[in-house]
């Protein structure tokens, strides 16, 4: 039987006439922890979205098992950015709550919980209420809720941002252990040394492209370079491409209101969540 768990064939994605992705073909493999690496808006959140199944490709088909992921989207664990708790409710709480959606019995999700949460240091904190909660216990928190129902793949966005030096390691920590006990990460970050430490493998995006896939070995000898970092920015050495939020056009009414508020024309906007 394949190892093969997630399949990406010609996947493309676009958004009106932006094209966030471009015929990627990618194959994630049972047990392996495999990094997303690219600057913002390389397209590395699109490509979490359409594998966790809640969007569609524009082209192309996402198999999970040999079965289309939109249903199979209770065999993965996902780690958004933003974390998404709510705050009245306590962590184990929050946790049980999405465990019980996919029908998981408390004990069986509780057993699961305490076996990471000792490693992220968080037992004490779960029967508190997360509106008082650091970033860091928020993440740490959310990545409970993404394994309390015993996911195949553990899909993570950009885990570590904002987090403190002690959180960010043991993050990268639980990561390790996860794949000591057979588990299978994405692990999407735009921090090349990050990636390095972390992953078995490291699948280079650029304007919504994969630009490389292999082990930082590989990836050296295929660049015929002495650093990842120098491989890397042979790679993606041409121009990035502007964001999604970068061809907003404002209506009538919102520049209007803009200029009634500020006083100002409106600019180009800045930041994004998205990738």
């Amino acid at each position: 039987m394949s190892d093969t768990l997630l399949s990406l064939s010609e996947v493309a994605k676009s958004f009106k006439d932006v094209h966030a992705l471009t015929k990627v073909d990618l194959e994630i493999k049972s047990g392996q922890v495999v990094g997303l690496v690219g600057g913002n808006g390389a397209g590395k959140t699109t490509l979490l979205r359409l594998m966790a199944g809640v969007m569609e490709p524009s082209n192309g088909s996402i198999l999970f098992r040999g079965e289309p992921v939109s249903s199979m989207r209770e065999r993965l664990g996902v780690v958004p950015e933003s974390t998404g708790l709510y705050s009245r409710l306590t962590a184990w709480e929050n946790i049980r709550y999405h465990s019980r959606i996919y029908g998981i019995e408390d004990k069986i999700a509780w057993a699961r919980v305490v076996h990471f949460a000792k490693m992220l240091d968080l037992i004490d904190a779960l029967p508190r209420h997360t509106k008082g909660f650091s970033r860091g216990m928020r993440q740490k928190t959310a990545l409970l809720r993404a394994l309390a129902h015993g996911p195949d793949i553990l899909l993570l966005d950009e885990p570590t941002a904002g987090l403190d030096v002690t959180s960010a390691r043991t993050v990268r920590k639980l990561v390790g252990q996860l794949r000591n006990e057979g588990g299978t990460v994405i692990y999407s970050t735009h921090h090349l040394a990050e990636a390095q430490q972390v992953c078995d493998r490291i699948v280079i995006v650029h304007n919504g492209s994969i630009r490389a896939d292999g082990t930082p070995d590989e990836l050296l000898a295929m660049t015929n370079k002495e650093t990842l970092e120098e491989a890397y920015v042979s790679l993606t050495a041409d121009k990035a491409k502007p964001r999604i939020e970068d061809n907003y056009k404002e209506g009538k009414l919102a520049k209007w209101w803009r200029l009634f508020l500020t006083g100002r024309t409106p600019k180009i906007q800045e930041g994004s969540e998205d990738e």
